[in-house]
């Protein structure tokens, strides 16, 4: 049986920087920015430390001594994640895109559906266009007015979800005019 070694820098709170695999052997490889945000024992006994990386909701499991993670001297509290409802932004990182100046993100178990956030049915339309023509799903405008006709306006909200969720955050339909952060939005069901 193997047994964990503690690794004197992977503690909760040391800032660290965060280099893929596929980025080890690339000079000048992009560093991300991170938290130690805790450890735990892998069932081999290998001590992993939970690296929570800028600007994302969710952790990376990563062996203690791994060759492209750099502990930093500082060590601070672990932020806390916001919760609840939020007004999305532009973010790679949280599946929300911008197309013809329209947030676009894909919801759905599998990411089939689309939202526009927009009230305008033309910009909704035109993000659309643009959106399903970059995934190949329409190649003309006989196919792309086919395809957006089916665009509904709603009112949703957008709420954060805990550290670690499948999805870093749910979209609700329930939502009416006036309910806090409540947006109009166009959805386009698969």
């Amino acid at each position: 049986m193997t047994t964990t070694i503690a690794h004197p820098k992977a503690v909760a709170g040391r800032r660290v920087t965060f280099t893929y695999f596929r980025d080890l052997d690339v000079a000048d490889g992009p560093e991300y920015p991170g938290i130690v945000t805790g450890t735990e024992t892998a069932a081999n006994g290998i001590l992993l430390a939970r690296i929570r990386l800028d600007g994302t909701r969710s952790n990376l499991a990563i062996p203690a001594d791994y060759e492209g993670l750099t502990y930093l001297d500082e060590v601070v509290p672990v932020p806390e994640l916001p919760m609840g409802r939020f007004l999305p932004v532009a973010d790679d990182r949280n599946g929300f895109y911008e197309r013809e100046g329209v947030l676009v993100s894909t919801v759905g178990e599998d990411g089939e559906d689309l939202v526009f956030i927009t009230g305008d049915r033309d910009q909704a339309t035109a993000a659309a266009v643009t959106y399903l023509r970059e995934l190949g799903v329409v190649e003309n405008d006989l196919d792309a007015q086919d395809e957006t006709k089916y665009l509904t306006l709603r009112w949703a909200v957008f709420e954060w979800e805990p550290e670690d969720s499948e999805c870093p955050w749910t979209v609700r339909w329930d939502a009416v005019e006036g309910d806090d952060q409540a947006v109009r939005i166009y959805h386009l069901p698969a």
